[in-house]
């Protein structure tokens, strides 16, 4: 029998206690297992757990970019962990690995960037092209300006 050398992976290294813990990926089928040492930080943890997520061919697949994912426990709620933070200090076994959203810039924000005037050139703009499509025959109706159109069609004057 040939003797086999074990590699060991960065989230064993160093002489502490190593502890099982329980990753739970979110879309996935069923937990991740994996024994790591009490002193490894959590982005080791999850750049491991995601190496051997892929070793398993789990679906949907991830990616092994670790910047592009939380560890949660139950114990701290809503926020995650700190990529610095050593696995072993919150006192849980069960974890939960989620990926980042992509930040989705909205249509608004892009059209307030775009925009060169205030509103009320754009609102002045707006009502200036309804009002010409209609026609209103100003001599019968007394009116002389675009003041007084807006006042007529809308009840008051906008300034």
């Amino acid at each position: 029998m040939l003797p086999f050398k074990r590699v060991k992976d960065p989230a064993m290294k160093g002489g502490g206690k190593r502890i099982l813990i329980t990753i739970n990926v979110v879309g996935s089928t069923g937990p991740i297992r994996l024994v790591v040492s009490e002193e490894a930080e959590v982005a080791a943890v999850i750049e491991t757990a995601l190496k051997s997520y892929a070793r398993e061919s789990r679906l949907p697949v991830l990616g092994t970019k670790c910047s592009d994912f939380f560890l949660y426990t139950p114990v701290a709620g809503t926020e995650a962990l700190s990529p610095w933070d050593m696995i072993g200090s919150f006192g849980v076994r069960n974890f939960m690995l989620c990926k980042k959203q992509p930040r989705v810039v909205t249509e608004t924000a892009e059209i307030a960037r775009k925009g060169s005037g205030n509103w009320k050139s754009w609102f002045n703009k707006s009502l200036t092209l309804k009002v010409t499509s209609h026609r209103i025959d100003s001599k019968r109706l007394g009116i002389g300006s675009l003041d007084d159109v807006l006042f007529f069609k809308f009840g008051r004057i906008v300034s």
